[in-house]
């Protein structure tokens, strides 16, 4: 039986590597080798023990699981009656890959209604390791395309570094702006600068904006934001309250807040400050905060007197997934994205990977802009 090496999620603050079965590629599948996995912030939350089941909205956390979902690879089999990628393209093994990490049922109230990101019988993937497939999580050697998975063809002109987080930061916002009726000529706030916070600034920028500004803790981040599309910063280590950040935003924007602002932080508090940011009329996108009991205060008359637009962005259309790719590869010479992953691991070092990954508590503010994983 052919084996691959995954590191098996075992406690927060700990993964343990293990050799476990490769399945047998079922008619529809699809095997990928996985070439780079990138750490999501999300990651971070479930490697700090925040998402445990029962507190938030996705399938429950079974450990010992493999997590991680930023990831490309190599097409290393293909089901039976495979031989194209979701575009109609020709597919065949040792092709290069990027695919969505969530399965939409394609038959439900939903997904008739063309809403496939929120299907509610969607498939994930962080089951139990004895469960088949096995191979359902980013770090690890393979991962399993079930039946019903949506696939694209990598363009030869991204490394896979640059690929790995395309099925989840790039496309997730680029979807965000598209929910929010991203317009010409629009002002984009951007609260957080990780991976959805640097590349939500270019895709802003290219879809438009007259305006960018991102808030971050972290010179390094902010620093790179500026050569991806952010025409302001706002540093929050000196802006250090909210009613700073929030003057500083009206300050920019003559008065008025931004038409769009993306919560990308993950803290429930950032939500409630990101309403104040936001212009009468204007709309918040949120995606930083994806778990239960993140409770935060809010006087919910801001949202009537604002005329406020609230949207919840959780995963994202596929037809996303290949307009990511496009952009960036009409964008690598332009902005500085290409940097965005600063550090690579083996996996066999992932617990160091993620210790260094780690930005909670650090003060410095040399934050790691986004660490991957290789085979």
């Amino acid at each position: 039986m052919t084996t691959g090496l995954a590191a098996i999620f075992v406690e927060p603050y700990k993964f343990e590597l293990e050799e476990l079965p490769v399945p047998e590629v079922e008619a529809g599948g699809l095997l990928v080798k996985i070439t780079a996995a990138g750490i999501c912030g999300s990651d971070l939350h479930f490697y700090r023990g925040h998402l445990q089941p029962g507190n938030w909205t996705g399938d429950p956390l079974n450990r010992p699981t493999i997590i991680g979902h930023e990831m490309t690879g190599v097409v290393a089999k293909l089901g039976s009656d495979v031989s194209a990628d979701s575009l109609g393209r020709s597919l065949k093994e040792g092709d290069r890959v990027a695919y969505t990490y969530f399965f939409p049922c394609l038959k439900c109230y939903n997904c008739l209604r063309g809403q496939l990101n929120t299907c509610p019988n969607r498939t994930r993937f962080r089951k139990p390791v004895e469960e088949y497939p096995y191979c359902s999580g980013g770090f690890a050697e393979y991962f399993y395309l079930p039946r019903g998975h949506f696939v694209f063809k990598v363009p030869d002109e991204l490394t896979d570094a640059q690929v790995a987080p395309v099925n989840c930061a790039v496309s997730q916002v680029i979807f965000g702006l598209n929910k929010a009726n991203m317009r010409l000529g629009d002002t984009v706030v951007i609260q957080g600068a990780g991976g959805l916070g640097i590349n939500a600034a270019a895709a802003a920028k290219e879809m438009g904006a007259s305006r960018v500004v991102i808030l971050d803790g972290s010179k390094n981040r902010l620093d790179l934001a500026l050569e991806c599309g952010a025409d302001e910063i706002i540093d929050i280590t000196e802006y250090n309250t909210s009613e700073s950040r929030i003057a500083r935003v009206k300050e920019l924007t003559e008065g008025r807040g931004g038409d769009i602002v993306m919560e990308l932080v993950g803290l429930p508090d950032a939500f409630t400050e990101g309403l104040e940011l936001t212009r009468l009329g204007g709309t918040l996108v949120e995606i930083g905060n994806m778990w239960k009991g993140g409770k935060t205060s809010l006087d919910v008359a801001t949202t009537v007197w604002g005329n406020t637009t609230i949207i919840g962005i959780a995963h994202y259309d596929p037809y996303t997934l290949p307009v990511a790719l496009d952009f960036l590869v009409s964008t690598m010479d332009k902005y500085a994205l290409p940097q965005l992953m600063s550090h690579s691991f083996p996996l066999s070092e992932i617990n160091t990977a993620f210790a260094e990954a780690e930005w909670s508590g650090k003060q410095d503010g040399t934050v790691i802009t986004r660490a991957y994983l290789t085979p």
